[in-house]
């Protein structure tokens, strides 16, 4: 296992003002959780690294680095412990001050999308773009494996007596029997909208979102109760308060609504620098929320006013392409810049560098690392594999790569975007 490795430990005097912004990811920050006692919380980025946060200094505790590809969850258990998921399909549980995870889960076949703990603190859940969720005791044993999706599962969570709630791609959300219940039958409900995000409050009440903008609020029986367009953006992720009285829904706007649970009206809307929101989590007394995003940092806020704590902090990233402005080529590649720079000098995000890759073997650049697929294939970047590749897809192209399946459908597009890259990435 790689080591953990220890960054700077900076311990803030009781009468310093509080950190504002927590800035430490090189990426889009993807994750996030707060522990119990609520000083300390964990996030994930695309940047492949997690990071443990005093939170009131600001300081960054601890850097992990030990998966290969980005952080895509992560959880604070009530032991101390924290557990990390990635895109690679690995699941490390860590304990604090050790050199490794103390333990590693690679039952997925996947990207890792999801964590939630059971109510009774025993189990950990795992949602997966492998089309499946699964359940492992804490304390060992065998794993359960629920499957039924048709797709990614991209939501996952427990009602208060136990059953497992699962939510995907395919617009369902299914609520699983418990696994000492044979005779259970699961619930499926289908939805009007691919399903990015759920939360289970406290007395049962299910809060599921995705696509369409729409907070829906369903009872344990999978009835509606209510909904609540936050739009015009898809809602990425759901947090709900710790007495459950409120929902916080980010969105790939920017925009963070806060929302009264019982009446279904918003109360606030957190708004940063208009760039996707990942992540989010409360601290234990429900006064203060943490959202992280693709401006890499990690912002406080009061969740009674939706004012910022501290100063707000309102950069934006370079735009490394707006020196490309009016090149088509350029405008197809915007999606993928989250993921891949441009440059040597800006390093691997959650794909490598494409700094010289035209002529270069695949799997070589410096800096990032492989799947073992990768490793194995022999391919050459040049103008014909890489309209290859988003002709046919990654997962075709390249099996076993845990770059995210698309393609671009137009011989003009895909032309354009290699001659940008011909231009735009050659070193100097």
């Amino acid at each position: 296992m790689r080591a953990l490795a220890l960054c700077f430990l900076v311990t803030a005097s009781s009468g310093s003002p509080a950190a504002a912004q927590l800035r430490g990811h090189g990426g889009p920050v993807r994750a996030l959780a707060v522990a119990p006692g609520g000083a300390v919380a964990i996030s994930g980025g695309f940047d492949q690294a997690a990071i443990l946060w005093a939170i009131d200094s600001g300081a960054a505790l601890t850097v992990l680095r030990f998966h290969d590809g980005a952080v895509n969850a992560v959880a604070a258990l009530s032991d101390g412990a924290f557990v990390t998921a990635s895109e690679d399909g690995r699941i490390a549980l860590w304990r604090a001050g050790q050199p490794e995870p103390e333990r590693v889960f690679t039952e997925h076949s996947g990207p890792v999308a999801a964590l939630a703990v059971s109510p009774d603190g025993l189990l950990l859940a795992s949602a997966s773009w492998d089309g499946t969720a699964r359940i492992r005791p804490l304390t060992g044993g065998p794993v359960r494996v629920l499957a039924g999706h048709q797709g990614n599962v991209n939501a996952v969570g427990f009602l208060p007596d136990g059953r497992p709630v699962t939510a995907g791609y395919d617009a369902t959300l299914r609520i699983w029997p418990q696994a000492d219940d044979p005779a259970g039958v699961t619930i499926v409900f289908t939805l009007p909208t691919i399903l990015n995000a759920l939360a289970v409050m406290p007395d049962g009440e299910i809060a599921v979102a995705g696509g369409d903008a729409v907070v829906r609020l369903l009872r344990p029986d999978g009835s509606a109760r209510a909904s609540v367009n936050v739009g015009p953006n898809p809602v990425i992720a759901l947090a709900p308060s710790p007495d459950g009285s409120r929902i916080a829904a980010a969105t790939a706007g920017g925009a963070v609504a806060v929302i009264d649970r019982r009446s279904g009206a918003i109360l606030h809307r957190l708004v940063g620098p208009g760039l996707p929101v990942w992540s989010i989590a409360w601290r234990p007394d429900g006064q203060e929320l943490l959202t992280g995003g693709s401006d890499r940092l990690i912002r406080r806020w009061d969740a009674r006013t939706g004012e910022p704590i501290g100063p707000l902090a309102m950069p934006r990233p370079a735009d490394a392409l707006a020196v490309y402005h009016g090149d088509r080529g350029a405008e197809v590649f915007r999606a993928c810049v989250a993921c891949h720079a441009l440059t040597s000098e800006d390093g691997p995000r959650a794909g490598p560098t494409l700094a010289g890759i035209m002529g270069r073997r695949i799997a070589t650049a410096t800096g990032y690392r492989y799947s073992d697929a990768l490793k194995g294939m022999d391919i050459v970047w040049d103008a014909r594999t890489i309209a290859q590749l988003f002709e046919v897809g990654p997962a075709r192209y390249t099996p076993g790569t845990r770059m995210p399946e698309q393609t671009i459908n137009r011989a003009e597009d895909r032309e354009a975007l290699v001659k940008f890259l011909e231009h735009a990435t050659t070193t100097r």
